[in-house]
């Protein structure tokens, strides 16, 4: 079709290029679109007094279908006619494609849009030479065609005609004959907007110059026919019966004419949709969904699933009773059958394994590779963790932006940009797993998605539990229904030989076991693999497992003796896929962010994958959120690993730091500093873990969550400085009573003892003033912290690995903080007690201490990233029930498919 790119609203395989006999034999051409199953859409004039008509369709690789075709419908007033033509789907080609329903639509009075029309001009026409049918392999015959040409420009109604004048932005040159029009041919070609047929092209008047076609303008129709055409085109085409039921397509203001003037919330919008992209087109690398081509998988609608009214799906009163949509195809038109439904709402469902998943990736991606205008940004939601009860679905996905893309930061109206995003309109929320919510608050989760209003979605879903849920409540309001077919016996054969190397005889390990499933009648062992390998998931894992040369051969899948069953053929594949996945010639090194090789022991790879399993399971979610490992143990447990590493961190810090102080400023031996060190490193330490450990039980009643913000000093502009005050407040109070325990040890303990090394200041004022002091150090640190937070970046990484560093850049800015606070003060009181050089040593000693002690126990029990060092990289590997090297761990199972990473978590 002559290279031409696909645009919004079109299917190219539904361009057809009309060819007409007319009663003196002469052959003229014209343009057209297959508007239904049997129906092409053409200019009047173009067929008027034909003798014969061919429909003439279009393959991707440029082959040529030509169908018989007469007129059934046509009207010369608004010039437009309908063509029957004979419809063989059992040929295949272009036929048997979906053929979803037009959207018809209208330019608002006196308004611009962009547009386009697809054709077969004269100036397109070309000369080739090709081998001509039953000639000799180096013959060759001269033959002349047109391509397709897409017209791009603006439309607009004229005030007396009510035509479109559609103004061309690329006009061609003129016709050989000065006589005829370079335009001959495009009759007959719908004109497109926004996704809507707004009219179709009729003429082309030389007068007016080559870069102007006028078209026959759709909400013309209605001034021009009778009540019963209309009627008559409703049926035959889908058209609204009324003018009023079309949808106004959009058009350009001068506000967008550049980025600039596109406004904060556009840019965002932009910046989301690149970002998704990359995510997912990373992930399909990684899954390897292209090599050798995708498993292709269809749907239909649901059969046995009750779902809304058509009219309110089709968005027309239900007197009209429109009737169904055809919603049937295959996975890549998941996008096209979504756009053709005028609700925008879709409910996707299948069994376990079916390509639910899958498909959610290839809608995503579908959506933002062929945008139309006007098009919000779809963003995959994993529903699964969602709390209906406890928490609105827009602000559940609000903080899921800012979690999994970073938008954290202020909309000019002062909400978050992924709040104002989403209330904008700009986010088609793509939710899936409906089925992984709990079972009890399925009724409630779909009682909160009718609460939503009109919004666009589409929801993935068991069948079984969506139906459910829909008994027990209500349907989705205006959401048509689909479900996922399982696979057939000629899916197989497209797929898996491609998935393993040739053998000896240059045929796939898979020809002989499909020749086999090919038979018929089956064997019992080839009917147990056919009914196992119906679904994507099976059919993944056993190319995983049978995807290489030598053993196993996926021969042995046949034997009844091992398997005696499907189910036990999947039990194996289950079974036997992680080994496989880890085999050391499995990984693949071609991921988008493949690092250092490594390669786990199967044995010892299993082992942690249980754990895992274990705390999903726990947790009843398929999301693996590093900052959640390790909160399957009991509270205690945890308070305890966490106290007792603050409690280490601060009790040696504050014992080596008193070393040097007694041995510089006073005048006691090594033997006594180094007891004295120790006492204190005992005494503060278990003060330190009992009170950080109070603070992590106080403060993560609920479910530590990691932060999305970053520390900025400069470029400040327009950042809330609110926190301030309460978290100075915060650190005030409890700085204070820290100081005042710490006191009492050392007087009540330390100094009865007999270690008292003569610095302490026993007095009233001066414990005050250190007491007071102290918090406020602690307070000037926190508020600090709070005053120089912004929200992150929108263009950091989309990662777990990229959150995490994250947080542990903040948690380290953190210790910096408390170095410079506590050094600094402390210098300043010392300078003037024990001199320059002293106090100076004095502050730099106390910093220290601030930073290793104070600093580092306020990471571990108040930070996503505390908890993750104290749990999942020292505990957890400590008791061998996970790696040392977990990220690395969980970024090579994402290569080797074994994992999957969905925006800052892996599932």
């Amino acid at each position: 079709m002559g290279g031409e790119p696909e645009p919004d609203g079109l299917d190219l395989r539904r361009v057809v290029q009309v060819v007409v006999t007319d009663g003196t034999g002469r052959l003229r051409l014209a343009s057209g679109y297959r508007v239904t199953r049997d129906l092409v859409l053409t200019a009047a004039h173009a067929v008027d007094d034909a003798t014969s008509i061919l429909a003439r369709f279009f393959t991707g690789d440029g082959e040529v279908w030509e169908e018989p075709g007469e007129s059934v419908w046509a009207n010369a007033d608004v010039d437009i006619a309908l063509l029957r033509i004979t419809v063989d789907a059992r040929r295949g080609g272009p036929l048997a494609a979906c053929v979803p329903p037009v959207r018809f639509g209208r330019v608002a009075p006196m308004a611009e849009a962009d547009c386009g029309a697809l054709g077969f001009p004269w100036f397109k026409l070309r000369d080739s030479r090709s081998p001509a049918a039953g000639s000799s392999p180096g013959s060759h015959a001269a033959t002349t065609y047109r391509d397709s040409h897409y017209a791009r420009g603006r439309a607009t109604a004229t005030l007396r005609e009510g035509t479109l004048e559609f103004s061309v932005q690329t006009p061609p040159g003129p016709h050989a004959d000065s006589g005829r029009s370079p335009w001959e041919g495009m009759s007959g070609a719908p004109v497109w907007s926004g996704g809507r047929v707004i009219g179709v092209v009729t003429a082309h008047y030389g007068r007016e110059g080559p870069g102007m076609l006028t078209a026959s303008q759709v909400e013309r129709w209605y001034r021009l026919l009778t009540g019963p055409q209309i009627e008559e085109l409703a049926q035959l085409m889908g058209l609204p019966r009324r003018a009023g039921e079309l949808d106004e397509v959009p058009v350009p203001t001068p506000a967008s004419d550049g980025p600039a003037a596109e406004g904060e919330l556009g840019k965002a919008a932009r910046e989301l949709a690149d970002l998704v992209r990359t995510q997912w087109e990373d992930e399909e690398e990684r899954r390897q969904v292209h090599d050798p081509s995708p498993l292709q998988v269809r749907f239909r609608q649901a059969a046995d699933v009750r779902f809304d009214y058509w009219a309110h799906i089709r968005r027309v009163p239900l007197s009209a009773d429109p009737g169904p949509l055809p919603l049937a195809d295959e996975l890549d038109q998941i996008g096209k059958v979504y756009r053709s439904i005028p609700s925008g709402r879709l409910v996707v469902l299948g069994i376990a394994g079916a390509g639910k998943t899958i498909l959610t990736t290839r809608f995503v991606l579908g959506l933002l590779k062929e945008p139309a205008r006007g098009d919000r940004v779809p963003v995959i939601f994993e529903l699964g963790s969602w709390d209906p009860t406890a928490i609105h679905l827009r602000d559940w996905m609000a903080e899921r932006l800012v979690r999994d893309y970073g938008f954290g930061g202020a909309a000019p109206d002062g909400r978050t940009l992924a709040d104002a995003l989403i209330k904008a309109g700009r986010i088609l929320p793509v939710l899936d797993g409906f089925d992984e919510i709990a079972l009890d608050l399925q009724p409630r989760a779909l009682e909160e998605l009718n609460l939503l209003g009109p919004m666009p979605l589409l929801l993935t879903s068991r069948t079984e539990e969506y139906t459910r849920a829909v008994e027990r409540t209500d349907v989705l309001t205006a959401a048509a229904v689909v479900e996922l077919e399982l696979l057939t016996l000629s899916d197989l054969d497209d797929y898996l030989p491609g998935t393993s190397p040739p053998g000896p005889d240059g045929r796939s390990g898979w020809a002989p076991v499909l020749d086999e499933l090919r038979q018929q009648p089956r064997t019992r062992g080839a009917e147990n693999l056919a009914q196992a390998l119906r679904t994507p998931l099976m059919v993944t894992m056993a190319r995983t497992v049978y995807g290489h040369s030598g053993e196993p051969h996926p021969r042995e899948l046949l034997n009844t003796e091992n398997f005696p069953g499907p189910e036990d053929i999947q039990k194996h594949l289950l079974a036997a896929f992680l080994p496989a996945a880890y085999r050391p010639h499995a990984r693949t090194t071609a991921g988008p962010h493949r690092t250092r090789p490594w390669n786990p022991d199967p044995g010892r790879a299993e082992h942690w994958f249980r754990y895992l399993a274990a705390h999903l399971t726990a947790r009843r979610t398929r999301n693996l959120e590093w900052w959640q490992l390790g909160t399957i143990m009991s509270r205690f447990a945890r308070v305890c690993v966490i106290g007792f590493l603050a409690a280490l961190a601060f009790g040696v810090t504050t014992g080596v730091g008193n070393i040097p102080v007694d041995l510089v400023v006073t005048d006691n031996g090594l033997g006594f500093a180094v007891e004295r060190g120790l006492v204190v490193a005992v005494l503060h330490g278990a003060v330190a873990g009992l009170g950080f450990g109070a603070v992590y039980v106080s403060a993560y009643r609920g479910d530590v969550t990691p932060s999305r913000v970053r520390i900025q000093i400069f470029g400040r502009r327009g950042v809330a400085h609110n926190r301030f005050l309460p978290r100075f407040m915060a650190g005030l109070v409890l700085g204070a009573l820290a100081a005042g325990t710490l006191v009492l040890v050392d007087r009540g303990i330390v100094t009865r003892l007999g270690l008292s090394d003569g610095l302490e200041d026993a007095s009233g004022p001066a414990t005050f003033v250190f007491v007071l002091g102290f918090g406020l150090a602690i307070g000037l640190v926190l508020g600090l912290m709070a005053w120089l937070e912004v929200a992150d970046a929108i263009d950091s990484a989309v990662s777990p690995a990229a959150l995490l560093d994250s947080n542990r850049r903040n948690v380290l800015v953190h210790l910096l903080m408390w170095a410079i606070v506590f050094g600094t003060g402390a210098t300043a009181v010392n300078v003037f007690i024990m001199g320059p050089l002293l106090g100076v040593g004095a502050g730099l000693v106390f910093g220290l201490e601030a930073a290793f002690a104070g600093g580092l126990g306020y990471g571990l029990s108040l930070t996503a990233w505390g908890q993750w060092v104290a749990l999942a990289r020292i505990w957890l590997p400590l008791t061998g029930r996970l790696p040392w090297r977990l990220i690395t761990f969980l970024d090579d199972a994402c290569e080797r498919g074994v994992l999957r990473q969905a925006g800052a978590v892996y599932q």
